[in-house]
């Protein structure tokens, strides 16, 4: 009997990067090793936001979510002894994506390699990190501008790169329905297509359609999440053919790598995040018609910390089991035809185009960037309230909460700490290198920079000249900044009066109560202090506070904490809450407690959100934290309550 024919499995990858380069490149080749088949870079968040490794607000973030890279030393350390023209690379990277290409194309370079068999992807999609991520630099127009030309450039030099991922992911993260994440992913990629054609012959611009990617997200609910899929694979079919004419059915086609939910992972019972994984893996791997070309999965323990190696290698396994030892791989589309599916991709491909008109009324994308962030926050809290009530089911979060202690998170090493000498080492290396560069070739390569940003060029063969020149990384987002400038995206969160008060009455009885004792209605400043772009959380517990009648302070993200401090005393506030997940809260909070200290505002109560160990936790509170809370305190409405009796002034405060 003949053996069935296989499919070729997806790229096997695992989501990895921290402290030095020297030390993600020992584990990229140790996961190699292991029978993963492609890298994806996670870079530091001053990486990501355009600053060297040395900047004031890079302190404390360097190395933490991410790797550190400065300049082409940094970035040739990190691919040590990997070929990257075998290699297929995804870098997660978006606005200063046209500057990593370029430093990866720099490396590829001195290793001799043929720049035009480089494969990969750089994410470099900068409409999401409006409304999710925040780790934009500039405002919409001018990032429009860099995206496409990163694409333009690598048309003609290199043919295999995928110059765009448009990236839903964190869409999910931050709340998106399956409708709201179809429609807003491929708004975003019809603002781009649509600036690209002005930039590529219009012979080439089929095939560059077929260059755009996805990345998308695959929850829980696995049966929606593989319908979201096979909606998204009609859907993109359906745009390219009718808005962009294209014929050649290959063009037209669906590509998209995962990283499944790790929104959904829990602290509590954290071992129950195992199976979570597993299934969410299904969503994109089952059905052979929308499966996923790339796979990156979490690890189990990521809610509490940074995995450890073995934590990596046990999702990369997870997925090799998958495709190896399954007949997953051997069957034809196991849900053509099924009228349960049908109906389902349906029902979300018609929302998704009501989405779609709503945002094209509005211009496109890059016009209705304030909208779809209102619709995110709104579907957030939905989501968050459905699992306060119960409506939601969460497995050792809401229901089912007693269990057994886990052994797999006993013992001081069940997480990996970042390095604490990690910084300290990039900064003497980022010293040197400045030292030893040549600075007229820095200057001269700069100049030619500002020059092609100004009058309009393709930013990409200057941006390439200035990484052989060892110009830094802050030093070409400096360029990009003074020629474009930076932007503040809105934060979906409305300070007008809310009337989304039900279940809430007595909280705002409460809040009135203590209003009234202190003299005016009680103020709360939501402060994000360092370069952490993920505000899910602020936002939440920013309009939740509102929805309870309290006024509240949300500026957004990228606050320093001289500027929270000064917004609190002018202000004139009652309470601050500093949120952090990016593991840097330590220096961070306690940089804003020193600052209170010297302006005599020691007597405002300051509460701290994030991914915070207990031992950081018991940290921050002897430096005079009133409160912490972690992913597990999902019940806002204590949390506002806790809020509400820090502040009260009455002699017994109320409970």
């Amino acid at each position: 009997m003949s053996q069935p024919q296989k499919d070729r499995p997806w790229l096997f990858r695992t989501y990895a990067g921290h402290s030095t380069a020297s030390a993600s490149n020992a584990l990229y080749r140790g996961n190699l090793a292991k029978g993963q088949t492609g890298l994806s870079v996670a870079f530091d968040l001053p990486t990501q936001t355009g600053y060297d490794s040395d900047h004031i607000l890079a302190k404390g973030e360097v190395g933490k979510v991410g790797v550190p890279v400065s300049h082409l030393g940094d970035m040739r350390a990190l691919f040590d002894d990997i070929p990257l023209d075998q290699m297929n690379t995804s870098m997660t990277i978006n606005a200063t994506a046209p500057w990593l290409l370029s430093l990866y194309i720099a490396v590829a370079e001195e290793q001799g390699a043929d720049v035009t068999a480089l494969q990969g992807t750089v994410q470099n999609d900068i409409i999401k990190e409006y409304l999710s991520r925040g780790t934009y630099i500039c405002p919409p127009e001018p990032s429009l501008r860099m995206i496409t030309d990163v694409a333009a450039y690598t048309r003609e030099h290199l043919p295999k790169w995928n110059p765009m991922n448009v990236c839903s992911y964190h869409l999910q993260e931050a709340g998106a329905t399956p409708e709201e994440e179809l429609a807003f992913a491929l708004a975003t990629a019809t603002a781009v297509l649509d600036d690209l054609k002005n930039k590529v012959p219009a012979e080439h611009f089929p095939a560059m359609v077929g260059r755009i990617s996805f990345f998308v997200n695959a929850g829980i609910r696995f049966v929606t999440e593989l319908c979201k899929m096979r909606a998204f694979v009609e859907l993109w079919d359906e745009i390219c053919a009718t808005r962009y004419g294209v014929e050649d059915a290959k063009y037209r086609r669906f590509r998209y790598g995962v990283q499944v939910n790790s929104l959904g992972l829990t602290e509590q019972q954290p071992e129950n995040n195992v199976y979570r994984i597993l299934l969410e893996t299904l969503a994109v791997t089952l059905s052979k018609n929308a499966r996923a070309r790339a796979v990156q999965l979490p690890a189990w323990n990521e809610a509490l910390g940074l995995p450890r190696p073995w934590d990596q290698q046990w999702s990369l396994r997870m997925q090799q089991i998958l495709a190896y030892e399954t007949d997953l791989l051997e069957f034809d589309d196991l849900f053509d035809g099924n009228p349960a599916i049908d109906r389902k991709v349906n029902e979300l491909k018609d929302g998704a185009r009501a989405e779609l008109a709503q945002i094209d009324g509005m211009g496109g994308a890059v016009g209705a960037i304030a909208y779809m962030k209102s619709r995110l926050v709104e579907s957030n809290a939905a989501r968050i309230a459905n699992i306060e009530k119960g409506e939601t089911t969460v497995v050792g979060v809401n229901k089912w909460q007693a269990g057994e202690p886990s052994p797999l998170t006993a013992g001081d090493d069940a997480i990996m700490v970042s390095d604490p000498e990690a910084e300290a080492d990039q900064l003497r290396r980022l010293a040197q290198w400045k030292s030893d560069r040549d600075s007229a070739a820095v200057k001269e390569a700069l100049t030619a920079l500002r020059t092609a940003a100004n009058d309009g060029s393709n930013i990409m063969p200057p941006s390439i000249a200035c990484a052989r020149a060892g110009v830094t990384t802050g030093e070409w987002a400096d360029v990009v900044r003074s020629v474009f400038g930076q932007y503040r995206a809105p934060t979906g969160v409305s300070s007008n009066p809310s009337n989304r008060t039900e279940g809430l009455e007595d909280l705002r009885e409460h809040v009135d109560l203590v209003s009234a004792a202190l003299g005016r209605r009680l103020k709360f400043l939501v402060g994000k202090p360092g370069l952490d772009g993920h505000s899910n959380g602020a936002e939440q517990i920013a309009a939740r506070a509102r929805d309870c009648g309290m006024e509240i302070d949300y500026e957004g993200i990228r606050l320093t904490p001289e500027e929270i401090v000064t917004a609190a005393q002018n202000g004139d506030v009652h309470v601050i809450g500093l949120s952090i997940l990016s593991g840097s809260h330590i220096p961070l909070v306690r940089d804003v407690m020193a600052r209170l200290r010297a302006a005599g505002m020691t007597d405002i109560p300051v509460i701290a959100g994030g991914i915070i160990p207990e031992d950081d936790a018991n940290e921050l509170r002897a430096m005079g934290v009133a409160r912490v809370y972690t992913p597990k305190d999902f019940e806002l409405n204590k949390i506002m309550n806790d809020i509400v009796t820090l502040v009260d002034p009455r002699p017994v405060a109320a409970e």
